[in-house]
């Protein structure tokens, strides 16, 4: 009898981790216990994903805004500094934007409009037609945004993040300008020092603002790259992918992402002889169409996976397939063709038209969204997910 059921994926309750603990054993454990209780059996392809969270935290890496401001002073030694292009997020952001007023006298933020780049819109397109503003070429300072814009809040939450992050910067003791601009070049009218917090486009960003003259320009990636004052850090990362964790301290992406997955792969095959694949997972890279909201503040998806998560999928598209190549088989004979025909597919089918419509995306981005999805970011419990018959085909 053929199988029903195919890709099945499973949020694992742990104990709560804390710094300290080992990760690597807590997840082994908590796979092996659910064998035990009958809830899965362990096969060969099944993939555990662990949370970025979790990881970070029993590593204890965490900095404080203060171990950020010594970081500022250190890379910048200037009163004044541009922070450009940080996303509109209390969790995210906020006390990274803490950290650098306490490094400096004064900061000029510079906001994207008519949304930061993860899509958190405080006006609409509609809004920018209304009052003939060009996002590509249009700057302003606070008091002409505002009137222009009546009521620039949060739609979901309701924060009116201009106000929110310059008190923020306020009560730090600095002086804060805010400006909106699209290009990054405008903030060199203000100073040549600059901070973009921009998280995929930063690459691009940083060499615009050099080419055109800055004089220092540190992406997030290249802050808290190495331990101040005995603080976390992340080498490759920096404050990217970081999260609010108490009122003055972030916890920050994990490290050797890579070593723990393959630790939890060997110890997994020690103790059944089964070959599983893992991973570490953050953001999911999908995109919410009502809020617009693009869910990846994160700079990767996984910062760390085993060999086997490497590449794309290479599948072929059954409905097409079904409709083209075998259009007049049906019942049996249409199931017996397909399935041969499945089995006997290239390797490679990068512009087949067989493949058109399948998802050409990374396996790690793939697996990560279904596992965020699967956990979510509340009190579901389940930093652990376990995935089985991702990699079947109809013919399994």
């Amino acid at each position: 009898m053929q199988r029903i059921v195919g890709t099945v994926s499973r949020g694992l309750r742990t104990p709560i981790i804390k710094q300290g603990d080992d990760i690597a054993r807590i997840v082994t454990d908590t796979v092996m216990q659910a064998q035990k209780q009958g809830e899965l059996e362990i096969r060969d392809k099944d993939v555990i994903a662990v949370t970025e969270s979790v990881v970070a935290r029993s590593q204890g890496n965490y900095a404080t805004t203060d171990d950020i401001a010594q970081d500022i002073k250190n890379k910048f030694g200037a009163d004044t500094v541009g922070v450009i292009f940080p996303i509109l997020s209390r969790n995210r952001f906020s006390l990274i934007l803490k950290g650098f007023a306490k490094g400096v006298k004064k900061v000029v933020l510079m906001l994207s409009y008519p949304s930061d780049e993860v899509g958190n819109h405080f006006i609409t397109f509609d809004e920018l037609d209304k009052q003939n503003v060009d996002p590509f070429k249009d700057e302003f300072d606070e008091k002409k945004f505002r009137e222009l814009f009546k009521n620039p809040v949060h739609t979901f939450t309701g924060v009116d993040y201009i106000q929110f992050y310059k008190e923020l910067v306020e009560q730090e003791g600095a002086q804060c300008e805010i400006i909106f601009a699209n290009d990054p070049k405008s903030i060199l009218k203000y100073t040549k020092n600059v901070i973009n917090c921009d998280i995929h486009t930063r690459k691009r960003t940083k060499r615009i603002l050099t080419n055109a003259g800055a004089e220092k320009v540190f992406s997030l990636d290249e802050i808290l790259t190495q331990s101040i004052n005995g603080s976390g850090y992340n080498a490759d990362y920096g404050l990217l992918g970081s999260n609010k964790a108490t009122e003055d301290s972030l916890k920050l992406f994990p490290r050797d992402c890579k070593e723990l997955a393959v630790k939890i792969q060997k110890t997994i095959k020690d103790l059944t002889g089964k070959n599983v694949e893992a991973m570490v997972y953050g953001d999911g890279a999908f995109k919410d169409p009502v809020g617009k909201i693009w869910e990846l503040a994160d700079p990767v998806v996984s910062p760390g996976f085993t060999d086997g998560l490497k590449g794309t999928p290479s599948e072929i598209k059954l409905k097409y397939i079904a409709d083209n190549e075998f259009a007049d088989l049906q019942g049996e004979e249409l199931q017996t063709a397909i399935e041969k025909y499945i089995r006997e597919k290239d390797s490679d089918l990068v512009g087949n038209m067989i493949s058109e419509g399948t998802t050409p995306r990374q396996l790690t981005d793939l697996l990560g969204s279904l596992s965020d999805l699967t956990s979510g970011s509340g009190d579901k419990g389940t930093p652990v997910i376990y995935i089985q018959g991702y990699f079947d085909n109809y013919t399994n």
